[in-house]
């Protein structure tokens, strides 16, 4: 793939050439040239957009895909084009399609499903056996087949004794073990964040004390094995305390936050709308603004869309009834940039590489070439019309965001919408 880039405004700290507007020329896939103006030469086909800016490719640490099993919620193929057309050149894909990905030859199909795709597909093996809390999973066999984490998706660890053992084991290999943080006996019939619009509305609260609870136990193991622990989509102000605290104590943990949960509170279940229904629950203003100060002082390690297609008949049905989940991807950079300058959200959806043993790129000469473009300016509402995913279960429909997605480069192939 030869490529040149006009005009582009480099945003990577990394990079001698942040924040300078240059031409970057592209051949066989590799960064050849980065220059205040290179002449096409060779008649390569060329990129022009409008206020054109382009960063490292981003990455998201937890996207679901219906496939296998649930292919009338998405597909790989759809899946990958929509992660590309929202801008992220790798996802972290949770294994919580039909069959659970528990095996190796489960890692192995979504691996050889997702070749030569633009996209590079991560996938996360189940911590245990079809996600069930009983018994672990081969982590070993899924580590070598391609599982950069290994955690079961919204579904706690009921097990301390299983945790501690997982722990223990996956740190021969240098595992990640993820544990949704939520104790399920306090949770009880709960749907939404408890609270007066719980109360209000007459919908059964899941009380914040059921995701620290778990949090607190969940860091005194890690203390106790001193393994390597990443904690997903926390939504408290005293989840983001407490893992504050533990890594003032050196322990090696790590958390995300869900993109929903930086920018709606559990106000918006005033319609009862089941987009709104996700897991963790929508929580206060002060829990979001929480959220968003452990983020800025680094104790957030990264955000992440959480993308979960979920089908209308699902989705479509009583509150009580629905599924939890709404997708993101598509909305996730725009949302972003509603609350934070663009230099830090193109960190925060660049961050997580690191932390899943992901191989990061600077934007330099001699390096492959692994782009997201976008504009970072321009205002506008959300609507169906930007949605790629298969699904239509956005929680951001009508939301007003701000900048656009142009497309990728990656793995020798352009994807620009």
């Amino acid at each position: 793939m030869n490529l040149l880039i006009k005009s582009a405004t480099i945003i990577d700290a990394a990079s001698e050439y942040h924040q300078a507007i240059n031409d970057i020329l592209i051949e066989n896939g590799v960064i050849t040239q980065i220059a205040t103006s290179i002449e096409n030469s060779h008649n390569y086909d060329t990129i022009s957009l409008e206020n054109l800016h382009i960063s490292q490719g981003w990455f998201d640490s937890s996207v679901s895909l219906g496939e296998p099993g649930f292919e009338e919620r998405e597909t790989i193929e759809n899946g990958l084009k929509t992660a590309a057309k929202s801008g992220f050149t790798a996802i972290a894909v949770n294994p919580n399609a039909n069959p659970i990905a528990d095996t190796k030859a489960d890692i192995a199909f979504l691996k050889s499903k997702a070749f030569g795709n633009a996209v590079n597909l991560h996938p996360i093996g189940a911590l245990t056996n079809a996600s069930k809390s009983m018994d672990l999973a081969e982590l070993f066999d899924m580590k070598n087949a391609g599982a950069i984490a290994f955690g079961d998706y919204q579904k706690a660890i009921r097990n301390p004794n299983l945790l501690k053992i997982a722990l223990l084991y996956a740190d021969n290999f240098d595992g990640l073990v993820m544990s949704f943080p939520q104790e399920n006996q306090i949770v009880g019939k709960g749907i939404v964040n408890e609270g007066p619009n719980s109360t209000r509305l007459g919908l059964k609260g899941i009380p914040s004390l059921a995701e620290e609870l778990h949090i607190a136990r969940d860091l005194f193991l890690l203390a106790y094995t001193k393994g390597k622990l990443h904690i997903p989509t926390i939504s408290t102000a005293t989840s983001v305390q407490l893992i504050r605290e533990a890594k003032s104590k050196g322990l090696n943990v790590s958390c995300s936050v869900a993109i929903h949960n930086l920018m709606m509170t559990d106000d918006e279940l005033e319609t009862f709308d089941t987009q709104y229904k996700v897991l963790p629950p929508l929580r206060t203003e002060n829990d979001r603004n929480a959220l968003i100060e452990g983020l800025k002082d680094g104790t957030i390690d990264m955000v992440t869309s959480d993308h979960n297609p979920i089908d209308i008949e699902h989705k479509k049905v009583e509150f009580d009834n629905a599924m939890y989940g709404t997708i993101g991807l598509e909305s996730a950079f725009g949302t972003l940039q509603t609350i934070f300058d663009t230099e830090t959200s193109i960190q925060l959806i660049t961050s997580g590489k690191e932390r899943f043993g992901i191989e990061t790129s600077t934007i330099a000469v001699g390096q492959q070439a692994n782009l997201t473009l976008f504009n970072p300016e321009g205002n506008y509402t959300f609507t169906k019309e930007h949605i790629h995913s298969s699904s239509q279960n956005s929680a951001f429909l009508g939301k007003e965001l701000k900048g656009t997605v142009y497309g990728i480069i990656h793995n020798q192939q352009k994807v620009i919408s």
